[in-house]
């Protein structure tokens, strides 16, 4: 595996590619992280697998700069699943001009948008970056993040990309908590508490299945409880799993959203249904 840190070095390691897989990560990588390269691998090669903290999707106050960095321990689990390029690069690389932001659709406001201004402009501007930097034919990216798979589906579309974006299933702990490299946050208490989240909405998505619509009942049961038990909510939100707006009439398939506090800890977790 090859660790690069400039466009320059990564454009020679990619030279004559077609086939480019690509993870983008911000690092300190986990299992979930890892299944993404292998999923990548299935698609094409060489696999590359960026590592950046990006400041741009970071608010004030967050966690930018605790934020883990483990570049020597994320290579080593990228190349024990053949990952062919890590592509570290720093600050400096990244946004050497003053920036020019990605257009966003209104949607990006909603959500985890509402609650964390700027975040999805500083996603979508990294991630078409990346794109240009690696020109991928394949992006594999977790559906944890829900909304921003759905927002940068949505940039591909706007500016006419030719990459096919590939949505991995959430990689969970055995109680279901879904993997996230903030998990590491949590104190034993708050991650004895955590999975709580994956319970409610399951609960949830099993009435939904049974054919409730009141969807306002079931996202205000949802977050009254976890408000009963010390979490501080952003949200619990039941959209439709095509536009990620509240459902139509007749709609059918849907997707239940969550992001909520727990400590000093944002959790994030979301179920298709």
């Amino acid at each position: 595996m090859r660790l690069v840190h400039s466009v320059a070095e990564l454009r020679e390691a990619l030279a004559g590619s077609r086939d480019t897989a690509f993870v983008p990560t911000m690092g300190n990588l986990h299992a979930g992280h890892v299944a993404l390269a292998e999923i990548a691998a299935r698609h094409g090669r060489p696999v590359v697998a960026s590592i950046f903290v990006n400041p741009l999707q970071f608010g004030a106050g967050e966690d930018f700069e605790r934020y883990p960095r483990t570049l020597a321990a994320d290579c080593d689990k990228l190349a024990s699943v053949g990952t062919d390029i890590v592509f570290a690069p720093d600050v400096a690389g990244m946004y050497p001009e003053p920036q020019t932001y990605a257009v966003l659709p209104p949607l990006a406001g909603e959500l985890c948008g509402a609650h964390r201004p700027g975040h999805f402009q500083g996603v979508c501007t990294v991630v078409l970056k990346l794109f240009n930097m690696v020109q991928p034919r394949y992006a594999v990216f977790g559906k944890k993040d829900y909304q921003q798979l759905h927002v940068l589906k949505g940039m591909v579309r706007q500016f006419n990309l030719p990459i096919e974006m590939i949505g991995a299933e959430t990689s969970r702990a055995e109680d279901g908590l879904a993997l996230s490299s903030r998990n590491g946050y949590l104190s034993a208490d708050e991650r004895a508490e955590a999975p709580r989240l994956y319970r409610l909405l399951r609960q949830a998505a099993s009435r939904i299945a049974a054919g409730e619509r009141d969807f306002a009942a079931l996202e205000n049961a949802a977050a009254a409880e976890l408000t009963a038990h010390g979490w501080r909510v952003d949200y619990v939100a039941v959209r439709s799993r095509t536009t990620l707006l509240a459902p139509a009439s007749g709609e059918s398939a849907f997707v239940i959203l969550a992001a909520a506090h727990l400590g000093t800890t944002r959790l994030i977790d979301n179920l298709e249904c």
